[in-house]
């Protein structure tokens, strides 16, 4: 076993996952604590941002950030399932990843902008903000899923090395640093 995943990775990752869960069933009315949980998750993204420079190996966007190229034969291979196991995140992860990201800031940011006078009760502000929640919602059940598939495929259980961190060191195919060279 490697280590993959460090302490900050898996702290926004479960911050992310808990605050989307929780803000889009149980504190969905509860106004104030709605509010405290986006916060939460818009102070965790951007640590997480500026993690994504300066942080460990795997952590950082230039390791697993894919060009078109690179991200259509790696979609490609997965058609054909014969896409290679990456130790940290494939191309489609982390296009996913960075989805959820920006999602993420979409949503704090109309968020904010209905709390404030200007655009308090502006119908699209909300509907941006509710279109968005949507998108999340769908977006994360396709990660989930997407992850028990790669699980399986791999026989790897990757929710499970977003707990510890772990994963099976590369062999064979496997490719455990995406060179930055290899954007295209």
């Amino acid at each position: 076993m490697t280590k993959v995943w460090d302490p900050l990775v898996r702290i926004f990752h479960w911050t992310i996952a808990l605050g989307v869960v929780a803000n889009l069933t149980v504190l969905r009315h509860a106004e104030k604590l709605h509010i405290y949980v986006g916060y939460a998750m818009v102070t965790s993204l951007a640590i997480r941002l500026v993690w994504g420079f300066i942080g460990s190996r795997h952590a950082r966007f230039s390791d697993f950030v894919p060009g078109p190229r690179r991200l259509a034969r790696y979609l490609k291979a997965l058609i054909r399932r014969r896409e290679p196991r990456y130790v940290g995140h494939n191309p489609a992860g982390a296009v996913m990843m960075l989805t959820l990201m920006a999602l993420i800031a979409v949503m704090g940011l109309t968020g904010w902008m209905m709390g404030t006078d200007r655009y308090w009760g502006v119908a699209w502000v909300e509907e941006v903000h509710e279109v968005t929640a949507n998108i999340i919602l769908a977006a994360a059940c396709l990660h989930v899923v997407a992850a028990i598939v790669e699980s399986l495929r791999h026989r790897e259980n990757l929710p499970w090395s977003m707990i510890t961190g772990k994963k099976r060191a590369a062999s064979g195919t496997d490719i455990d640093y995406a060179n930055f060279a290899d954007r295209g």
